[in-house]
């Protein structure tokens, strides 16, 4: 019996050996050259080109950079759609610790996470649109780096969401354009 037990879990050993040589063999494939050539298409490269009316799109912090390419892109969201956008994405990766309001009394916080600054502080209100993306890049403090989680037109929105946020709580009467002072008056009555 004994011999047996030794016998099927050598069996299992081997077994498994021989899935990783399989597995390892589809990793290890060959693979197109870009300038290779091939018989198993009309056109005679191996290489296939990208389909009609596709567009080539690098992500990442220094993706248009490093290409030498880049463009000035159009900006496809603003006003009232970049204020909504960036209160979505606020909502999703802010406000669990900077709180909807942006107190810096956030879920996670209530629950024992270190309180981030409130963008109401003087400090934050002077702080420069390139120094919050650089914050949200690279993180600051205890927050982590979402620069792989939040691509640049989302990080505008998160930033200008916050700057609306910050004139909410300091605003004054001389922000409000003069015809829309009177309806101000009326709803205060």
């Amino acid at each position: 019996m004994r011999s047996f037990r030794t016998v099927a879990i050598s069996l299992i050993l081997l077994s498994i050996a021989a899935c990783e040589r399989d597995m390892r063999d589809m990793y290890d494939q060959n693979r197109p050259h870009p300038d290779g050539s091939a018989t198993r298409f009309d056109d005679g490269r191996d290489v296939r080109p990208p389909p009609d009316q596709t567009v080539a799109r690098a992500t990442g912090v220094l993706a248009a950079d490093s290409s030498g390419r880049a463009k000035a892109m159009e900006d496809p969201l603003s006003g009232r759609s970049m204020l909504e956008r960036g209160r979505n994405r606020y909502d999703i990766y802010c406000a669990p610790c900077h709180s909807p309001v942006g107190d810096g009394d956030g879920m996670v916080v209530r629950r024992g996470f270190p309180r981030p600054q409130s963008f109401h502080s003087e400090k934050l209100r002077a702080m420069s649109d390139a120094d919050f993306d650089t914050a949200i890049v690279e993180g600051i403090g205890t927050m982590k780096p979402m620069g792989g989680r939040i691509d640049e037109p989302d990080r505008r929105a998160i930033i200008a969401y916050i700057r609306a946020l910050q004139l909410s709580q300091h605003a004054t009467l001389d922000d409000v354009p003069v015809d829309q002072r009177a309806a101000l008056d009326r709803g205060a009555n």
